[in-house]
């Protein structure tokens, strides 16, 4: 393929985002092909190496914009919700989860090699998701509790994905549980009744 420089550095970057994470939501991280982007946009494999560098930042970029879409849509479900914004936040994680399957599983499936270090502008989409989960435990937790709620996030988040990822790849239904959300949502309460 000749080369082409129809589009900006900004405009390719945004093209080849978008069209990445179209196809990360369709097949998946083990299938996910580079080479396949760079042909539905009609560039080369390189001009996507020039414009991130490498694999692992171009996949980092499509999945920084999994992140992005996932703040929305977790704030979005936030919106209106006086009662119950944990669990509103526990059954949007899961929404999530189920209806861009591909793409959230790409998140945990796809690591940095050892020697790299994460970019900040990734690990901020990271942190802004995990502040929303902070802020609500807080929220729930009684005044002289509330400096527990950045360890609690974290340790709540690992049993939500737990079960989110159980229920999606089809654990849960080996093991005979039919409800996964609300078993979750069980543990979550169970967790906060210990501060209360």
């Amino acid at each position: 393929m000749g080369r082409r420089s129809d589009h900006s550095r900004d405009e390719l970057r945004e093209m080849i985002v978008h069209e990445g994470h179209r196809q990360m939501s369709e097949v998946g991280f083990a299938k996910f092909s580079a080479r396949e982007v760079a042909k539905a946009i009609g560039y080369s494999i390189g001009t996507l190496y020039n414009v991130f560098g490498s694999y692992d930042q171009l996949i980092l970029a499509i999945n920084g914009r999994t992140l992005d879409l996932w703040l929305v849509d977790l704030e979005v479900r936030l919106v209106g919700q006086s009662e119950a914004r944990l669990h509103a936040a526990v059954g949007a994680y899961f929404d999530f989860a189920l209806r861009h399957r591909n793409a959230w599983t790409a998140l945990y499936d796809f690591r940095l090699p050892a020697s790299e270090v994460m970019p900040p502008e990734y690990q901020r989409k990271v942190t802004a998701i995990t502040d929303v989960v902070v802020r609500e435990i807080a929220a729930a937790l009684p005044d002289r509790q509330k400096d527990k709620a950045p360890a609690l996030a974290r340790s709540l988040l690992a049993t939500v994905h737990g079960h989110c990822y159980f229920e999606l790849n089809g654990t849960f239904a080996l093991l005979g549980e039919e409800h996964p959300l609300a078993a979750a949502l069980a543990r979550v309460d169970d967790a906060l009744a210990q501060y209360r």
